[in-house]
Parts: structure tokens; C-alpha cells; sequence
């Protein structure tokens, strides 16, 4: 099996560093990766994608989230195609505007009104304005080492960000419903919201998922204070539940934050809520000039319909499900000790033995040079355009994989 080359990369790579500090930035860096991750891409189709170089990956990383019925999905490049040619960006919004507001509202139980913005980050800090205003408190409850966004008050890098622009937040443990309980008492009558994740997926780590007990038992102590329960969807939103992925546990925001899988890779973002919190949304002042684009409204109408018609859901955990078990077999069979964590449509693999990641860079790197794309630190996405096939075509280069990481780094 022939492994793969970078020559165009490794040209663009110092041509970027040259005129862009630190090359390319943020969680798209490749710096951050080990060999065999190309950093330039050139096209997708499906479930592959192919660098500037022309090798062909399967695809497990989805742009981090953002594809999920597969690159380039027809229903959904024509609708964009059919907008562009009318115009991207007017005085004002077009008609999808209403459109998609209308869906959202439509297949989301404790929806009543939908905002629009670009990218995670507006959703989730336009969320935790409108609790402020709606409550007219200050104190935000967050989860140790979650992560919300990339703005001063979440971003978790502390260049450029001053004691003052992430005050008034007190930190919780995931899943751990006394430190929540503790955290309100910390904030006595001050509190305005509590944000949390459909499950635990801070990067890094092993993924947890939510017990419904600590989900019921945030639910009950945002009734009990008036606080705001704010459902940081961004990333798993649209692959576990259309209505939201508490739906499946019976637990109800108030407020859910989206972007990543709502437009299949087009730039949108979305905040839904409950009729009592509209008038908050109407006086907080939160816009930009490109946020009423028509082309990813239609993109994400046309995702939405799609996901609902064809029961993508469903079909990504059944392949999901294959992939993990076809993991857990290989590493078995290697003398190789692993944990498979989160939602099987957003997986993510460690090793138990690593100390530092070293037989996660060694796996992910091998099957990257063979064409799998796996994140080491970070968890995966699935997409409904991944089969049966893929999966098979995966798990041959995967047991490869494993046999290096057992070579270099020994058995356990």
C-alpha cells in the first residue's frame, strides 16, 4: 500500500508562514499534528476529501463538524447554486431567511423563535447576553474546560484577554451535580445562566456522555432560580436529535446555540428559544453585515430537509456503530488496551497506555499516510455520505495502523 506525498504542501505551508502569522491559525493548524496530515486541501466528494497534492482521504473529520450529509451534497449545492445566481447579499434578508426560521421552530420542541448569525461563537455569547437580559443578572456557569467559543469571555487561550472580559463565570464539573449545586449557591442571587454540552467533549480528553440525572438536575435548579438553561449545541447539534440532542433524554433548554452541521459546511449559526425570552432577544444588539446571506440559508434548509427525509441520523449511528466495533476487534487482536467514548456518530479514540498521546500520534499519523483521516486529540465526525464501504476500506488501513502503534510503542 502506497503512502502518501506532500510536495505542494510543504510549498504552501512556507509560503502561508510568510504571510500569515504562524501560518494557518487556530484548531485548523496541522503544526498541531503529526506526520502524514496534510495542511491544504483542494477538493471533497462524499465522504472523501483530497489535499493539493491529490491524495485521497476518507474523511472522519467532516471540517470539524460542518459536513454532515457529505462534501459537495447535491440537494444542497443546487439550492446554493439557484441563490448565488440571484444574489448572496442584499440590503436585506431573502425569503429563507423566514424559511429556515420556520424549520427550526418547526422540528424543535421548546422552540418558539430562531436568530441567525455565522459561526459558533455569535450563537453561543448571543446566548449568554440575551440570559443577562433577560434575567438582569451577571454570574454564568460553566463547566471546567469546556469549550464555547473563541471570544474573550470563553476563548481558552489567555493572550490578549484581560481578568475583566471572562468575569462574572463560576466553574462546575461536568456530570457532577453538586459542584453545579455549589456554583449557585456561589452565585447566590446573581445568577443568569448555566451553559453546558450535550455531553463532554473537551479536546484532549475521553468524551463523556451526559447522565440524565445531572441533565434533569440542571433543568431543576435553572426552574428553581429563574436562570437561563443554555444548550451549547454547536457541535453535536443535527447528529444525535433534529429537536435537539437533549431530546433523546427528555431534558429542555431554554435557549440551544448552533452552527458546524446546520448548512453542510456553508457558514451559519443559529439561537432558538422559548416565547418567554423573546423580548430579551429583541433588545440585545448583536449583528454583521454578511449574517443575512441567502446562499446558506438555502444550504441550510436544504440540510435539514435532507437529514429529516432520508433518516440520515439513524444511518450514521448504524455506520458509526460498525466502525467502533470493527476498532474494538482490531485493537483486541493487537494486544492493544483502547476507549471508544461520546456518540458513535462523533467518536473518538485513545489509548489506555498513553501517557501523552504518543500511540494516539503514531495511529492517527499511519492511517493518515494511507488515506483514513483520524484526529488524535480531537473527536470525530461521521457523515450520512459514509457506507458500508468506507467503513471496510478504513478498518484495512486501521489494522495497519494498530500494527505500527504495537511495534513502536509495545503491547497494553
Amino acid at each position: 500500500m502506497q503512502t502518501h506525498t506532500y510536495t505542494r504542501n510543504a510549498t504552501l505551508v512556507g509560503r502561508a508562514k510568510r504571510v500569515v502569522p504562524g501560518g494557518v491559525y487556530g484548531h485548523q493548524s496541522a503544526a498541531r499534528l503529526p506526520d502524514g496530515f496534510p495542511q491544504f486541501f483542494a477538493r471533497g466528494e462524499g465522504s472523501r476529501v483530497w489535499d493539493v497534492d491529490g491524495n485521497e482521504y476518507i474523511d472522519y473529520m467532516c471540517a470539524f463538524g460542518p459536513i454532515v450529509l457529505g462534501h459537495r451534497h447535491e440537494a444542497v449545492e443546487r439550492a446554493v447554486d439557484e441563490q448565488r445566481r440571484a444574489g448572496a447579499c442584499f440590503n436585506g434578508p431573502t425569503e429563507y431567511w423566514v424559511h429556515l426560521a420556520e424549520l427550526l421552530v418547526e422540528i424543535t420542541p421548546h422552540a418558539d423563535w430562531a436568530w441567525f448569525a455565522k459561526n459558533g461563537t455569535d450563537a453561543t455569547t448571543f446566548a449568554v447576553m440575551l440570559a443577562r437580559a433577560h434575567t438582569g443578572k451577571k454570574q454564568l456557569l460553566r463547566a471546567r474546560g469546556a469549550y464555547h467559543g473563541s471570544a474573550p469571555w470563553c476563548t481558552p487561550r489567555s493572550a490578549g484577554v484581560t481578568p475583566e472580559d471572562q468575569a462574572n463565570q463560576i466553574f462546575y464539573t461536568y456530570n457532577d451535580l453538586d459542584s453545579v449545586r455549589q456554583a449557585v449557591a456561589q452565585a447566590g442571587d446573581d445568577l443568569a445562566a448555566i451553559i453546558v454540552s450535550p455531553f463532554r467533549h473537551d479536546a484532549w480528553f475521553d468524551q463523556e456522555e451526559v447522565d440524565p440525572a445531572f441533565a434533569r438536575g440542571v433543568r431543576e435548579l435553572c426552574d428553581e432560580t429563574g436562570a437561563v438553561l443554555i444548550l451549547d449545541d454547536v457541535r453535536a447539534g443535527f447528529r444525535i436529535d433534529l429537536g435537539g440532542s437533549w431530546v433523546p433524554i427528555g431534558v429542555a433548554p431554554d435557549v440551544s446555540a448552533y452552527s458546524k452541521a446546520i448548512a453542510n459546511g456553508y457558514p451559519l449559526a443559529a439561537v432558538v428559544g422559548r416565547e418567554e425570552l423573546r423580548a430579551a432577544a429583541e433588545e440585545v444588539f448583536m449583528t454583521g453585515s454578511f449574517w443575512f446571506a441567502g446562499a446558506e440559508m438555502a444550504a441550510a434548509v436544504a440540510t435539514i430537509q435532507t437529514l429529516r427525509a432520508t433518516n440520515a441520523i439513524a444511518h450514521m449511528k448504524r455506520i458509526g456503530q460498525m466502525l467502533r466495533d470493527g476498532l474494538d476487534a482490531q485493537a483486541r487482536a493487537h494486544g492493544l488496551r483502547i476507549r471508544q467514548t461520546g456518540p458513535v456518530q462523533i467518536p473518538f479514540l485513545t489509548f489506555v497506555s498513553d501517557q501523552h498521546f504518543e500511540r494516539s500520534f503514531t495511529f492517527s499519523s499511519e492511517a493518515a499516510k494511507r488515506g483514513v483521516y483520524l484526529h488524535p486529540w480531537h473527536n470525530w465526525f461521521l457523515s450520512a455520505a459514509h457506507t458500508e464501504e468506507d467503513v471496510a476500506a478504513t478498518l484495512e488501513i486501521t489494522d495497519i495502523a494498530f500494527q505500527v502503534v504495537r511495534q513502536v510503542h509495545g503491547e497494553g
